[in-house]
């Protein structure tokens, strides 16, 4: 399979230096990639409408108070009136802030539950149809991603869209408002000193929209660190027993320690610019108000406006101030979620290369087994060597079929086209005369039944194990696919099928590994069975068992296997040989010997090897 590597890592590489050009083209979008988050705001009117009203309300509440504290003032130098209407006066006023604040703590509280809802439905919603996505995408496509990469757009990414949707975004519109609101109840109050507050904005704000795209390019920067950190972890865990087993511990260390650094370099260098961003806001906003309020106090000074009115000024210059200053904080938040989004919407948006027709074709359940492949011509790369090149085969229902031959010559490419991974760039697969494009993606896999020479197991029981492509077979039929399989005996030593496998089935030895693995393809009881070096790992005992365990389940239903041993390689009707892409030799075994070909070089190696 050395070619099939060769030409699957050329489509990584291919593949990745696409995905990085759409990464630095996405640097150049602003906030537009927020709007894919619509959709699923829409699904959440009322959790919305409540937030929404919380929050108006508050604001509302919130642009009182410095009214009722300039009352307050008032009331506290009228010479006009008696010392106790003064008292009074003032009583009231500070009675309706504290309860205007007590208030403004309930609608606070209950606004926060509600974005935070919905914020975090969101993300749940968003996490889910991510990974729904990234589940119909074919290998094609993940063969460009790194596993601990996509974790992280799962993890990392979304959760920092949840951030914006259940804090940023609420803080930014009441920031807004609050701001909005207190820049025009300074124009009621004294219209002058409001107004020359209103010509401060533009400087504030422009140095945010500017600072701001440059932060969303840092953010992505670093979110692309992440994930590199975050995939470079995952691959060494994943292998831990190799990696300790050839002391690449410390190289190990060192390359994650070299990406966590990348990470924080970019963090650092976003938050830097933050910084700086941040400073140069307050200079220009509190600086601004400094000079509009020395003028407020030169007017109380020549009674050109009361005190209460100046201290209602104050507080509505603060309330400015500061939410010119939060403003320019919640933007680099903002900036990073939408970098997030970004990423989120590369995978939402990759159209799968693997689907089913508008209208598929219809199909007998359970299929006949008449596999067909007609002239098929196949590249992992499009611009690479062909891994088949004019391949015909025609398998009967019911036939055994074993495919052989030297690494690279294209065995597992047909299993691959068989159960549709990848679509050929030219000729036609069927089953029972119907095209592996016309069928539904779903119903045609259905008929298949695989087992990979790299047994992939999950964590868990081995009853979810070699139940994982037959969810509704009871614990009669896995019972008998273990049997089958030669696994019954070790499982009942472990607890039977509640046994636990350990993580990715480690616990178990190679041998275990792939009879479980063969189990899980029996138990799926499907017209069309696929074995894939089903008795490498296996010591001669135990392949002989498994020998007999295929041979029972090849009857009654068509069977292709893929085998280098010609103990497994004699019980089949028939035996092509491939080479570079294409079948070179077809017959049983002694009639493959006594032509003296491939065929024969091969088995004279296999016998020399053993001898």
């Amino acid at each position: 399979m050395a070619q099939e590597t060769e030409t699957i890592e050329m489509d990584r590489r291919a593949a990745t230096a696409s995905a990085a050009s759409d990464h630095e083209r996405a640097k150049g979008r602003s906030l537009k990639s927020l709007v894919m988050l619509w959709p699923y705001a829409r699904q959440h009117k009322f959790t919305v409408a409540a937030a929404a009203v919380f929050l108006l309300l508050g604001t509302v509440i919130s642009l009182t108070i410095p009214l009722l504290f300039g009352g307050a003032v008032d009331a506290g130098f009228s010479g006009d009136v008696r010392t106790e209407d003064m008292i009074a006066a003032i009583n009231r006023n500070f009675f309706l802030v504290f309860i205007a604040a007590v208030t403004l703590g309930g609608v606070s509280a209950l606004r926060f539950y509600f974005v935070s809802r919905f914020g975090e439905r969101i993300a749940a919603d968003l996490r889910r149809d991510l990974y729904g996505h990234m589940l119909a995408l074919s290998p094609r496509f993940h063969s460009t991603m790194r596993s601990g990469e996509a974790v992280s757009r799962l993890t990392a990414d979304i959760s920092l869209i949840e951030n914006f949707l259940g804090s940023s975004a609420s803080l930014a519109t009441r920031t807004l408002l609050n701001t909005t609101g207190a820049l025009i109840a300074m124009l009621v109050v004294n219209w002058q000193l409001g107004l020359a507050l209103l010509v401060i904005i533009p400087v504030a704000i422009v140095p945010i929209m500017l600072v701001g795209r440059v932060i969303r390019g840092l953010s992505n920067q670093t979110q692309s660190a992440l994930a590199e950190a975050g995939a470079e972890a995952a691959e060494t865990l994943d292998a831990i027993e190799l990696v300790q087993a050839y002391g690449q511990g410390e190289t190990r260390r060192q390359r994650f320690t070299s990406a966590v650094e990348q990470t924080f370099r970019a963090a650092l260098k976003r938050n830097r610019v933050r910084a700086w961003m941040m400073l140069l806001v307050s200079v220009l906003a509190f600086g601004g108000i400094t000079v509009v309020l020395w003028l407020g106090a030169r007017a109380v000074a020549m009674d050109a406006m009361s005190g209460g009115d100046l201290t209602a000024m104050v507080l509505y210059a603060l309330y400015a101030g500061s939410g010119f200053g939060m403003l320019g904080e919640v933007y680099g938040e903002v900036m990073r979620a939408a970098g997030a989004a970004d990423r989120a919407a590369n995978v939402l948006t990759a159209e799968p290369d693997i689907s089913s027709p508008p209208m598929p074709q219809a199909m007998t359940e359970p299929a006949a087994g008449a596999l067909t492949f007609d002239n098929i011509t196949f590249a992992y790369d499009h611009d690479d060597q062909a891994a088949l090149r004019n391949f015909s085969l025609d398998v009967m229902p019911g036939e055994f079929v074993a495919l052989v031959g030297p690494s690279g010559a294209g065995k597992s490419t047909v299993f691959r086209l068989a159960l549709r991974l990848f679509d050929p760039q030219s000729g036609v697969i069927r089953l029972d005369g119907v095209s592996s494009r016309a069928a539904d993606l779903n119903t045609w896999r259905r008929q298949f039944a695989y087992a990979p020479q790299e047994s992939a197991l999950f964590t868990g029981t081995a009853a979810e194990n070699i139940g994982f492509g037959a969810p509704g077979a009871d614990e009669a039929a896995l019972l008998k696919a273990a049997d089958m399989a030669e696994a019954q005996e070790f499982l009942e030593a472990r607890g039977g099928l509640d046994a636990q496998l350990g993580q990715k089935g480690r616990s178990l030895s190679g041998g275990q590994r792939q009879r479980i693995a063969l189990a899980r393809a029996l138990a799926r009881d499907a017209p069309v069975l696929l074995l894939d070096e089903a008795t490498s790992a296996l010591d001669s005992e135990s392949e002989a068992a498994v020998k007999r365990a295929i041979s029972k389940a090849a009857k009654g239903r068509t069977t292709l296997v893929i085998a280098h041993r010609l103990s497994t390689v004699r019980m089949a009707n028939r035996i092509i040989v491939m080479d570079d892409g294409a079948i070179v030799e077809e017959g049983t075994h002694d009639q493959l010997v006594a032509r003296g070909g491939l065929y024969a070089r091969l088995a004279e190696l296999q016998f020399a090897e053993t001898a």
